[in-house]
């Protein structure tokens, strides 16, 4: 019997759509093939015209050891370093942070051949410092791999992915940079930074084209679609729990916040006091309940203009002279900040959907990282 065929994701077609971009921006469900694809690309340019690759990681431990050891072990299980370099390696070696082509005979894998030159480097971002002064003409392509985290992300990251950036172009124009991520956080900061101000509204399987003024710089962004629509390892994840779509599907991951129970629902009377919060565009109006025994916060979208009352305390990451405006809640200032700030310690927060959830859970760890300049 034939062995079935799987069809994955291809970043050539995205390359072969927009072939002038300077970043291209990959997001969809996990081991659709993003990452195996650049990888792909990326081998057989260095074989056919010495064009190197540099990997970001954000941490130095995903490059450590196995991490490290293991990025292009499919390529090597799939015969594609045997096949690019026609039969003249046939494994990947990794040392410190750098790939080389090798040479195993298979009858004896002791007796192996190590090319002299890495055809690949690790960056991660937290040891940016120490790459400054090392200048890398040779690469060609980045990857940044899983760029989009639910975990939290660095102080300043951005900045410092810009920076990697810079030691490894220094001069140039003529090198590709790609972004690969599984949908795990619509709020991740690299869209807003990026002005990728359609990510959250892009239907899958399309591309959009970002450019920027009068400057040549342009950015390919794909929700990609795994092209075979159903997996048979589908079925190890139908439960009910919405954030499994995210696997199987491609959906964004969204967390189960805390609702109204029908006992909790409130009249106007019960309403104590009030704040909002304004994150990524989205106003959100936080209401302070006291109903029988119950005190909590119910936060809902709010679809009118904020009153400018010089009262009302707002809190938003742009920076802004008047009174009542706050940057980080979790950075008390008065009396009030400090009784607002207990409903999150304590668990006293409830929202109108999931959705709005995932806005106050991304504005709270954009206010555990963000530093004065952010």
């Amino acid at each position: 019997m034939a062995k079935e065929k799987i069809k994955f994701y291809s970043v050539r077609n995205l390359i072969n759509h927009v072939p002038d971009a300077q970043y291209y921006v990959v997001y969809g469900e996990r081991s659709n093939g993003k990452t195996y694809s650049t990888l792909d690309y990326a081998l057989e340019r260095y074989l056919l015209y010495g064009e190197k690759l540099g990997i970001i990681r954000r941490y130095k431990e995903d490059l450590k050891g196995k991490n490290g050891g293991a990025m292009f072990s499919a390529l090597v299980h799939n015969g594609l370093v045997n096949k690019y370099s026609k039969g003249k390696w046939n494994g990947i070696y990794y040392y410190s942070q750098r790939w080389y082509l090798m040479r195993v005979n298979k009858e004896n894998p002791k007796d192996k051949v190590i090319d002299d030159e890495p055809f690949a480097y690790g960056f991660a971002l937290t040891e940016m410092e120490h790459d400054k002064s090392t200048s890398y003409p040779e690469i060609k392509n980045v990857l940044f791999d899983e760029f989009i985290t639910r975990q939290t992300y660095l102080p300043d990251e951005f900045i410092l992915f810009a920076n990697v950036i810079s030691t490894i172009v220094r001069e140039r124009d003529d090198v590709r940079i790609f972004m690969c991520g599984n949908t795990v956080n619509q709020y991740c900061p690299y869209f807003k930074e990026m002005g990728l101000t359609n990510v959250r509204k892009q239907e899958k399987g399309t591309i959009d084209v970002y450019k920027y003024g009068e400057s040549k710089l342009k950015v390919a962004v794909e929700y990609s679609d795994f092209p075979e629509k159903k997996k048979k390892s589908d079925i190890y994840f139908a439960f009910s729990n919405p954030r499994l779509k995210m696997v199987t599907g491609g959906a964004w991951e969204i967390a189960i916040y805390p609702h109204l129970t029908q006992d909790m629902k409130y009249a106007p009377k019960h309403v104590i006091g009030h704040y909002f919060i304004i994150f990524e565009e989205t106003t959100l109006m936080c209401e302070i309940i006291r109903k029988d025994n119950m005190i909590y916060t119910f936060v809902h979208l709010k679809t009118t203009p904020i009153k400018e009352d010089d009262k009302s305390i707002v809190y938003s990451p742009i920076v802004n002279p008047l009174p009542n405006y706050r940057r980080k809640i979790t950075k008390p200032m008065t009396k009030t900040d400090k009784k607002i700030l207990w409903f999150y310690v304590h668990e006293k927060v409830f929202y109108q959907s999931n959705e709005i959830g995932e806005v106050v859970r991304s504005y709270l760890e954009w206010c555990n990282t963000a530093t004065m300049e952010s």
